[in-house]
């Protein structure tokens, strides 16, 4: 499905999407008409509205946008996207009157996906904090990674410090006991549950000592928690008992009506 502000799209209306490129979005997964970690999400799209476009997002109806789309049972990846259809590059200093593109696509049997094997790279997004719909660089160095043989690409700023891929945040694993990044990063909606279950210390960690944590996982709200296998050429347990742990703990979770 794809309907913008509750009706279906006309393809003149996403020009602005495809040309200028400048808004913001949220990605969930939904089952059985529930969300983990709504209330994130909806405070996600919130934030960056008055970040992006100085301007208040009517959170009330967004949601009877997204109810429009779910199924009743089942599983589907829900994103909402919030842009102006008549903001162009020569515009953009104009008064902002976003608009709620949501789209759905399928999210998968939920089953715990193969490990990852990834590249670390010196990048910085711009706005780490804002879930942009600029995803060029992060998805210039995913293609690369991919072409030199590996799943994706970890980010690492310039001063070394690991901070998150492209699309999910990262956690560690070192004596039993999770280990968030403190680098600039997305906050994500998966990775803030996981904080609230298990929070675990918040240390910057030195792409250079990798070799002295234990486990690492990838979190995102479409995969849950996914194990790296590798970075570079530091091997790590996607079997550690701790990320089953998390996975499992953050399936049980109860999701909230859209």
């Amino acid at each position: 499905m794809t309907e913008l502000n509750g009706r279906p799209v006309r393809p003149a209306e996403l020009q602005a999407l495809a040309l200028t490129n400048y808004g913001h979005f949220t990605t969930m997964r939904v089952t059985d008409g529930r969300v983990r970690g709504l209330t994130l999400h909806l405070d996600r799209l919130r934030r960056d509205c008055r970040a992006l476009f100085d301007t208040e997002l009517d959170l009330d109806l967004v949601r009877s946008y997204a109810r429009r789309a779910v199924p009743a049972a089942g599983s589907v990846l829900l994103r909402v996207t919030v842009f102006d259809p008549a903001l162009d590059l020569g515009s953009l200093g104009g008064r902002a009157d976003p608009a709620v593109l949501v789209t759905t696509r399928p999210a998968g049997d939920g089953a715990l996906p193969a490990p990852l094997r990834v590249r670390s790279v010196r990048y910085v997004r711009e706005q780490p904090e804002v879930k942009s719909v600029g995803l060029f660089g992060a998805l210039r160095h995913r293609r690369a990674a991919q072409l030199a043989g590996y799943d994706d690409a970890l980010f690492v700023d310039h001063a070394g410090a690991v901070s998150e891929g492209g699309t999910w945040n990262i956690g560690l694993v070192r004596d039993g006991e999770p280990v968030w990044p403190e680098a600039a990063h997305l906050p994500g909606t998966t990775l803030e549950l996981l904080r609230g279950l298990r929070p675990g210390r918040r240390e910057a960690v030195p792409v250079a000592g990798l070799a002295g944590y234990d486990a690492a996982f990838a979190t995102n709200a479409a995969i849950g928690v996914r194990p790296i296998a590798a970075v570079d050429g530091v091997e790590l347990a996607p079997g550690h008992p701790l990320i089953a742990e998390l996975a499992a703990a953050y399936r049980e979770l109860p999701g909230t009506p859209v």
